[in-house]
C-alpha cells in the first residue's frame, strides 16, 4: 500500500512538536518497515520554503506556506491538493489519513480511501474545556467527517465523546492506541536515577494539569524536602499573549520554595526525553483531559512508576495500584498524596512500575500495533 499522512507536525530536529507529530513519525516508520510506501505531506511550519527529503524510508514533503490575509487556508489547501494529485499520478495512493479537520477541503481521488484518526478535535476539546464551538472550525470538522471513509480513535473515550457531536456516518471505526517507539523508550540501566526527582512532560498549559501539580508541590515538599519537579514541554499562551510558564512562575514565586524545587527545562527531542525519563524517580501526568496521552505509556515502557489522570482514557492505560497510580487531577491533595506515597514506598512503587512496563509492552508492541493498523487500512480499501 501507499499511505499518505496529511499533517504539518512531522518533527524537525531543533524544533518543538506535539503528540500528533510523535505519532506520525513512529507509525510511518513502522509501516515503512513492513514494506509499505509512506509519504507525509503538510505545510511547512518551520521555514518559509519547500522541503522535500527522505527520513530513512519515509518521504516527507513540507510545502512553502502561502500567506494571504483571510485566504491563507484556501491557498494552502490548494497546494496540498495539487501535491496529492502529483503524488498519486507518480505512485498511486491507497490511503490518505489526517486528523479531525484535515479532510475538510481535500479533493477526493476516486480510487483512494480517506481515514480520520481521532487525536482530539475541536468539538472534543470544546466540551472538555467547557468553551463554545467555533462556527468556522465546527463547520470544517463536520465537513471533514462527512468526507471520510473510515475512522480510527486512539481511545474508546475519544471515540464516545466525539460521537456526541459528530456523526461517523455508519462508516467503519476502530479503537487503535497510538504506538510508542520502544527502541527509544526502554529501560536505561546506564543512567542514574535521581532520588525524589519528579518529571512532567507535555505542553505547559491548563488542560495538562500542570497548575494543579505545581499547587501540590508544597505538601509534597513538607514530606520530602529534597524533592524536585522537572517540567519538560513547550509553552502555551493566553489570548493576551502572556505565556503559561510566566503565569506559573509568578505563582511559584509566592510559595516560598527552594529555588530548584520546580524547574522548567523547555522542549527536548524524543531521545533526550527518554534520558530524562530514565533519571526520574516518578513521572506525574495529572491531565484534566487527554485523548490517549503518549507520555504515560512512554514512561511506563521505561520501567517508571507513572501517576496518571483518572479522567478520560486514564483507566484504559493504567489499572490503579496495579500498573501505575491514577489521581484525581482536580484534587490537589490527591495528587500530592499519590506522589508522597510513591516516594515513600520505593519497593512497592518498583513492583508497580515493573508491572506497568510489562503492560505497556503488551498493549503497545510495535508489531501488534502496526499490524492492527494495516488490517484496518485493508478493511477500508475493501469497504
Amino acid at each position: 500500500m501507499h499511505i499518505c499522512f496529511i499533517t504539518s507536525e512531522y518533527p524537525k530536529e531543533g524544533f518543538s512538536h506535539g503528540g500528533i507529530g510523535s505519532f506520525v513519525k513512529t507509525i510511518s516508520h513502522l509501516l515503512a518497515l513492513k514494506n509499505h510506501k509512506v509519504t507525509v505531506l503538510g505545510i511547512n511550519t518551520y521555514a518559509n520554503e519547500d522541503e522535500r527529503f527522505k527520513d530513512e524510508h519515509v518521504n516527507v514533503i513540507r510545502l512553502k506556506p502561502k500567506k494571504v490575509k483571510g485566504l491563507t487556508w484556501v491557498f494552502n489547501n490548494k497546494s496540498i491538493n495539487k501535491e496529492l494529485k502529483q503524488i498519486h499520478e507518480s505512485n498511486p495512493l491507497d490511503i490518505v489519513e489526517s486528523a479531525e479537520l484535515g479532510l475538510a477541503f481535500i479533493k477526493k481521488i476516486p480510487s483512494v480511501k480517506y481515514v480520520i484518526r481521532l487525536h482530539g478535535g475541536h468539538h472534543f476539546f470544546a466540551e472538555a474545556e467547557q468553551r463554545k464551538v467555533s462556527r468556522w472550525k465546527g463547520f470544517q470538522e463536520k465537513r471533514s467527517f462527512s468526507r471520510a471513509d473510515g475512522f480510527i480513535a486512539v481511545s474508546k473515550y475519544v471515540m464516545e465523546h466525539t460521537a456526541k457531536y459528530l456523526s461517523y456516518h455508519n462508516k467503519p471505526i476502530a479503537v487503535l492506541m497510538s504506538p510508542v517507539n520502544l527502541e527509544i523508550f526502554k529501560p536505561r540501566l546506564d543512567i542514574e536515577v535521581k532520588l525524589n526527582r519528579l518529571l512532567f512532560a507535555g505542553t505547559v498549559c491548563e488542560k495538562k494539569g500542570i497548575y494543579q501539580l505545581v499547587k501540590a508541590m508544597p505538601k509534597v515538599i513538607n514530606h520530602h524536602p529534597d524533592v524536585e519537579l522537572h517540567i519538560y514541554g513547550r509553552d502555551w499562551f493566553f489570548k493576551d499573549g502572556k505565556s503559561y510558564i510566566s503565569f506559573l512562575k509568578d505563582y511559584i514565586s509566592k510559595l516560598n520554595l527552594k529555588e530548584d524545587s520546580i524547574q522548567f527545562r523547555g522542549t527536548v527531542d524524543m531521545n533526550s526525553l527518554a534520558e530524562y525519563y530514565a533519571s526520574a524517580d516518578v513521572c506525574v501526568f495529572p491531565s484534566l483531559m487527554e485523548t490517549q496521552g503518549l507520555v504515560a505509556p512512554e514512561a511506563m515502557a521505561m520501567g517508571k512508576l507513572v501517576i496518571f489522570t483518572e479522567c478520560g482514557p486514564g483507566p484504559e492505560i493504567i489499572e490503579d495500584k496495579k500498573t501505575g497510580l491514577l489521581c484525581n487531577p482536580y484534587d490537589v491533595d490527591d495528587i500530592a498524596n499519590k506522589i508522597i506515597w510513591a516516594l515513600g514506598n520505593k519497593e512497592l512503587s518498583q513492583d508497580i512500575a515493573e508491572r506497568g512496563r510489562v503492560h505497556a509492552l503488551n498493549i503497545l508492541n510495535k508489531d501488534s500495533v502496526v499490524n492492527r493498523n494495516i488490517d484496518f487500512y485493508y478493511k477500508i480499501k475493501d469497504y
